[in-house]
């Protein structure tokens, strides 16, 4: 069985879909702060299988350990944390608690219990503002935030203990920007209050949830003066969990991976994708720079298909699709939707 933490989050509802779908058992641990129960409702009526779940949170040492008593869980998938770039440089200790120190409880939890395989998500926050692009997975590492620091230790911490114990078989995923929603449209990403990502934001306007997008930044050294970057399906995204977590059963150590279709998009090109996708209208307005933004920032996912086989299948225009159809018929997210 693989223990899914954060589990009825965006990527990790879809995540819990494919492992399901490959035949695999999955237990949802989620504190549901940033997800909602109706994902996995969800996740259930696609697959026809029961989606177990326990709500509690990472940092809790004992809940952790009686998950891992009452189940048999021989590895651990671990989306469980805070996400938001500007909200962590507003509240740096929190995701400090939440991301690192849970973390370190849930790590010593499996330790407790025997159980030394787990995929950590990471992201391509950790690379800073990088020399160059395409990214390779040695670039030098700087993260320009809490957020991306938060990743990043975990990152260092995960390197440690596989030093520490040869036992430990650990993948680390640095996805790049994930967008979409699974093609039935039945889940998708629900962002509490204003997202914070670039295509909820636009379907939002395209349904009339916001009025205008803002765009920080028109003079970026890029073709359109917008910031450019890599969106990657969030169904070839989840792909890769489950390949990463196979190959995993058939090496030990520490095993970092790009997850990214190594094409980059500007703001204004994602808004005429999505444009042609809806048939709507984005109304967009530009603003100065947000500090620590970057110019550009795009894969080279060459290394995760020479070592996992594992390529992006989605472009662009499949991206901005199916997240159109999750928005119509969740206009207002899982909380008031035309699905049950």
């Amino acid at each position: 069985m693989i223990l899914v933490t954060g589990g009825a989050g965006y990527i990790g509802s879809h995540t819990v879909l494919t492992l399901l779908e490959a035949g695999q058992d999955v237990l949802v641990l989620d504190n549901f702060c940033n997800a909602n129960k109706k994902s996995l409702e969800r996740v259930s009526a696609l697959t026809g299988r029961e989606v177990p779940w326990v709500e509690g949170d990472i940092r809790d040492a004992a809940l952790l350990d009686d998950v891992f008593s009452q189940h048999e869980i021989d590895s651990v998938i671990h989306f469980a944390g805070l996400k938001a770039v500007g909200e962590s440089v507003q509240k740096p200790l929190d995701y400090f608690d939440n991301n690192v120190n849970g973390t370190l409880v849930l790590c010593s939890a499996m330790s407790r219990a025997d159980v030394k395989k787990i995929v950590f998500s990471s992201s391509a926050t950790v690379y800073g503002d990088p020399a160059s692009v395409p990214i390779r997975e040695n670039f030098p590492t700087a993260a320009t935030n809490p957020y991306g620091r938060s990743k990043l230790m975990v990152e260092e911490i995960l390197q440690d203990l596989a030093v520490s114990d040869p036992q430990w078989r650990i993948s680390v995923l640095r996805y790049f920007n994930p967008v979409g929603a699974h093609d039935s449209g039945m889940i998708g990403e629900d962002p509490n209050g204003i997202p914070n990502n670039l295509v909820p934001f636009v379907s939002q306007v395209a349904i009339g949830r916001r009025e205008v997008l803002s765009v920080f930044g028109n003079d970026y050294d890029t073709t359109d003066g917008t910031g450019v970057r890599d969106y990657i399906h969030v169904t070839d995204l989840a792909k890769g969990h489950l390949m990463a977590l196979d190959y995993l059963s058939r090496h030990d150590g520490v095993h970092t991976f790009n997850l990214g279709t190594g094409k980059g998009y500007s703001v204004l090109e994602v808004v005429q994708a999505f444009e042609k996708a809806s048939d709507r209208k984005v109304a967009y307005e530009f603003h100065p720079r947000r500090a620590g933004d970057i110019a550009r920032c795009y894969a080279d996912p060459a290394h995760a298909e020479e070592v996992l086989g594992w390529t992006a299948e989605f472009d662009i225009e499949k991206m901005m699709v199916d997240t159109w159809r999750w928005q119509q018929k969740n206009p207002n997210g899982y909380s008031d939707s035309t699905l049950s």
